[in-house]
């Protein structure tokens, strides 16, 4: 279903505008583009990243186009009437990066024909809607081998927030990567069904550590696991951004994502004429997806162990869901055999945990 970034977007940029007037109207107004952030704007997180999508749009086609955004947006209701506002204002194009933000994104697509969309982590697309995510269990792979040979317990958490396959990706990938180099690292799993609830996020953190746990990561839109993973003097993996100044001493790996460069070039193809609804799923080939940002704790043999195999990602060499040797769930279930890899619908419609993995699914 999904398209290399780079093709498909190479692609689009050969689609000429059928209409002089259209491109003459473009030259003349500025492109309006509206955000909807899920979270408040902080430092760093999930919103933090898409804030510096839409800067570095703004800073590549400077007066072609005009952003606004909205932030703290609850999925649901409250987002539907955000998105309908902003196409309401003139917004020609419109970002709308959370999972929840699927459906009102489509339904008032359907209302705007001539606006374009791009529901950031969704997967249903429409005639003026496209859809784009990143691979980020690649990520989430490498930061697992970081992680696998920095332990001294052998017990990693995750706090997560939703049991939907972006997340199991994430938890999966985290523990085949610990398991690639550390056979008896276990990783124990709690869930919040939120994507952004500090104290929350503190308190899970915190009840991990008090269970062996002594390296952390999270699927979740705040620093509060980076803080109190600093706080206890543990270590943790930054997701999303690179976080070394909520925790400077704590932070082992950062696995960031990069919207900058896919937001201008869908601008640019509203500008040029040549947007069309694709579906892309890009990682870190694609420069969707980096590993780095490492802090001081982490030996450099270590450091270079995690870029050669983002090298190796990168090349195709190395596929996280590819099987070595037979992979089981927590319940020895068969779910990847010796020698084979999850196709991409496969990995999407993820509904498994690792054998390591201590935890349930929350149904």
């Amino acid at each position: 279903m999904y398209k290399n970034l780079a093709a498909a977007l190479a692609a689009a940029c050969f689609f000429v505008s059928p209409s002089f007037s259209q491109s003459a109207k473009a030259a003349a107004d500025p492109l309006k583009i509206g955000f909807v952030y899920v979270a408040p704007i902080t430092d760093a997180g999930w919103v933090r990243q898409h804030e510096e999508g839409r800067k570095a749009v703004e800073a590549a086609l400077g007066g072609k186009v005009k952003t606004t955004f909205v932030e703290n947006v609850p999925e649901g209701a409250d987002a539907e009437r955000v998105i309908r506002d902003l196409a309401q204002q003139g917004n020609k194009l419109i970002f709308t990066p959370s999972f929840g933000y699927m459906e009102p994104t489509l339904k008032v697509a359907r209302d705007f024909p001539d606006v374009k969309f791009e529901s950031i982590t969704g997967y249903k697309n429409a005639p003026n809607v496209a859809t784009a995510n990143a691979r980020y269990y690649q990520g989430r792979y490498l930061a697992g081998v970081a992680a696998g040979r920095m332990t001294k317990t052998n017990v990693a958490g995750f706090v997560a927030g939703f049991p939907i396959p972006e997340v199991l990706q994430g938890i999966n990938a985290f523990t085949l990567g610990m398991r690639s180099v550390n056979p008896n690292a276990q990783v124990k799993v709690v869930w919040l069904d939120a994507w952004f609830d500090p104290p929350r996020e503190r308190d899970a953190a915190m009840s991990l550590f008090n269970q062996d746990v002594d390296v952390i990561a999270f699927h979740t839109g705040s620093t509060a696991v980076m803080t109190a993973a600093q706080e206890r003097g543990k270590m943790a993996v930054a997701y999303h951004s690179d976080m070394r100044k909520a925790a400077p001493d704590a932070q082992i790996v950062a696995v960031t994502h990069q919207w900058g460069g896919y937001y201008t070039q869908r601008a640019q193809a509203v500008l040029d004429g040549s947007w069309k609804p694709i579906n892309v799923w890009g990682g870190v080939k694609e420069g969707m997806i980096r590993v780095g940002d490492f802090g001081p704790k982490v030996p450099k043999a270590v450091q270079e162990e995690v870029l050669a195999r983002q090298q190796d990602i990168a090349s195709g060499k190395l596929q996280v869901f590819r099987a070595v040797e037979d992979v089981r769930d927590n319940e020895g279930r068969l779910v990847i055999a010796k020698g084979l890899s999850l196709r991409d619908d496969q990995i999407l419609s993820m509904n498994w945990l690792a054998e390591g993995v201590q935890g349930r699914i929350p149904r």
